[in-house]
């Protein structure tokens, strides 16, 4: 009898084994979808791919490096892909792609393959300026008018050198002179040229004077050698994973004049010492620029690597630059590293939108969140809309990853939110992927992670990192749609997006104007692609170019409006800041505000894109729009529109 007792205990520990396994399995299990409900979901985008123009043919997979990074040449040779969607022609469409290829180090412009083909594709070179390319390489380029005379110009940021400034001369702007190099003349960014390494770059009007300034991210330290195959020494790695402020310094440029005309030029002037140490000197992948607080003065994320990320609360004056830094408050349900601001490594991409539909800009973060990785997930950073607390430098942030399926995915890069089938929800893109091989490097990559921090900056501890060996360089790019139960799904598979890809930049834009965005990806050691979106199930939509008069054209302006893309009679500039309030007629509200380039390498064009769903096409809809105009005055106009594409160009009068 005692024998059968303990027999059937044991029987019973097991039964209550397994039990607890199955309900353990059962609350870890992802949430899943329907076959049914994700075909519906999947019928609703559709999408044309075409590839970016190359205009020399390169196999090469890796840079040649430092000699003491040699052991690490394909991590070192692990970024540069960039892409940037605009109207550089002036024809009213953002229907220009600028991109570069890391194979040939090439920075190309071309008209968007699948639109017309309105001149050949051409090299953005640095022509006489001092430029060494066997210790320099292009990493993103940033489409702006720098100096306001109403044409687009091209600020490209390297690796080994400061930026430089493409500035579009007026007389190459006719239809007759069809866009070519020689629109172009060469300007240096800097008055002295210095040894930088820029990973990403936005503009926005960060003291509220009127005049769009820079903000510059970057990565290794200023002065290091690490493109130089030839050079002495040693180089040095992050001096930690997780609390490294050792990078190079970033950089805020504020304006300070401009000439226009067949000499044109745009002057910026570094405003040192606004940024400590610990902000200036992160290992910076990404940056982004908005409002958060509603007084028209935009809010900077630094997205690090081996660091936290930074988000700083504005408080500056014209001409005068201040920023206070904010973090998130922990709760005692609160994982550390899920509290903005600190976090341990990896940022990598950032983008903003409204991703909870109520009407506040939330923040979407890219970070390494492979499975069984250095998995930190990604972060949606949610507005709470207690904005008073950044008075008290708290970042009015929770994060929601988890709870909307954006946790995970792969090593993250470029992040969006945007609208593909207008039905007013955004969709989730990301770039993704590191170096693709043969020889997984992951084991020893977590040794690393492991070690003391005193001896990560020496890279002989490191693993064998070259090309044929592989971090996550197998995967695709997500494609992340939102579904009935409020939890994002992936459908990249579902609508043959799912190719392997090692993706770092995504700009995003209706390059046809015809209500649809499209998008495109760079890609790292590949060819690029754009994908224009040819939906037969897209909902109505509300397009807004929002501009400031060009500098001739500013005396007594007044607000005016006209249906459709900008003509060649506009004569006004991306008013990078403003803010349009749509509301609608169920009272719901929608917001977005004109993106001066935030992200990693990839770069949004500025056009205001509302989703309207099955909303009827000629229902008039109020918009509140709030800018700064040319002298930095604050404007509120008010506007009844109908659903298409409209041009604003927003006065100093309202």
């Amino acid at each position: 009898m005692k024998t059968l007792t303990r027999g059937l205990r044991r029987y019973a520990a097991h039964v209550v084994a397994v039990c607890a396994v199955l309900t353990i399995y059962g609350l870890a299990r992802l949430p899943q979808v329907s076959r049914a409900e994700r075909a519906a979901m999947a019928g609703r985008f559709a999408f044309e791919r075409h590839a970016l123009p190359e205009l020399n043919q390169s196999s090469r997979i890796a840079r040649a490096v430092h000699p003491s990074m040699k052991k690490i040449s394909a991590w070192i040779s692990s970024v540069g892909a960039a892409v940037a969607l605009g109207d550089l022609d002036g024809d009213g469409l953002p229907d220009d792609a600028c991109h570069v290829d890391p194979r040939s180090d090439q920075v190309i412009v071309a008209p968007v393959p699948g639109t017309t083909a309105r001149y050949a594709p051409f090299e953005l070179s640095v022509g006489t300026l001092p430029y060494d390319p066997a210790t320099t390489a292009p990493m993103g380029c940033l489409m702006g008018d720098f100096n306001e005379d109403g044409l687009e110009d091209v600020l490209v940021y390297y690796w080994g050198r400061t930026p430089v400034l493409f500035m579009r001369r007026a007389e190459q702007s006719s239809p007759a002179r069809p866009l070519s190099r020689d629109s172009y003349v060469a300007r240096e960014l800097m008055p002295v040229q210095e040894r930088w390494y820029t990973n990403c770059a936005t503009q926005a009007d960060l003291d509220g004077d009127g005049h769009l300034d820079l903000i510059l991210g970057n990565y290794f330290p200023d002065g290091a050698h690490i493109l130089d195959a030839a050079g002495g020494g040693r180089e040095e790695m992050a001096e930690s994973l997780s609390r490294s402020f050792n990078g190079g310094r970033n950089r805020l440029l504020l304006w300070a004049g401009s000439a226009e005309g067949a000499e044109p030029a745009a002057r910026f002037e570094e405003a040192k010492g606004v940024l400590d140490d610990e902000v200036a000197r992160g290992w910076t992948l990404a940056v982004g620029a908005a409002d958060l607080d509603g007084d028209l003065l935009p809010e900077i994320y630094f997205a690090n690597d081996f660091g936290p990320d930074r988000l700083l609360h504005n408080l500056s004056t014209p001409g005068h630059l201040r920023f206070e830094l904010l973090e998130g408050r922990q709760s005692w349900t609160t994982p550390h590293s899920k509290v903005l601001g600190r976090d341990s490594f990896k940022g990598m991409g950032v983008d903003f939108g409204d991703i909870n539909g109520d009407g506040l800009l939330d923040i979407y973060v890219s970070n390494i969140a492979d499975e069984y990785a250095l998995e930190e997930s990604h972060f949606v950073w949610v507005n709470t809309g207690e904005t008073g607390l950044m008075k008290q430098g708290v970042a009015p942030f929770v994060e929601r990853s988890e709870q909307l399926g954006l946790a995970r995915s792969g090593w993250g890069w470029d992040a969006r939110l945007v609208d593909f089938d207008n039905d007013g929800v955004p969709e989730a893109i990301q770039a993704t992927g590191f170096v693709r091989g043969n020889t997984d490097r992951w084991p020893e990559l977590q040794e690393v992670a492991m070690t003391n921090d005193q001896l990560q900056g020496d890279t002989r501890i490191w693993p064998r990192i070259q090309p044929g060996d592989d971090l996550s360089g197998h995967g695709h790019d997500p494609f992340f749609v939102r579904a009935a139960d409020g939890r994002y799904y992936d459908l990249a598979a579902d609508l043959g997006l799912d190719q392997p890809q090692i993706t770092r930049g995504i700009a995003v834009a209706d390059v046809d104007g015809d209500g649809r965005m499209d998008f495109a990806l760079a890609n790292q050691w590949m060819t690029s692609y754009v994908y224009l979106n040819r939906s037969q199930k897209a909902g109505g939509f509300l397009g807004l170019n929002l501009l400031l008069p060009a500098a001739g054209a500013r005396a007594g302006a007044k607000t005016t409006e006209r249906a459709g893309m900008p003509g060649p009679d506009t004569r006004g500039y991306p008013a990078i800041g403003a803010h349009a309030t749509l509301y609608l007629p169920d009272g719901r509200r929608m917001v977005a505000q004109v993106d001066g380039g935030s992200g990693h390498s990839g770069k949004r064009s500025p056009g205001l894109h509302f989703g309207l769903g099955k909303l009827p096409a000629d229902t008039p809809l109020r918009v509140d729009l709030d800018w700064r105009d040319a002298q930095g005055q604050t404007r509120h106009e008010r506007l009844r529109l109908a659903a298409g594409w409209h041009t604003i160009l927003l006065g100093s009068q309202a």
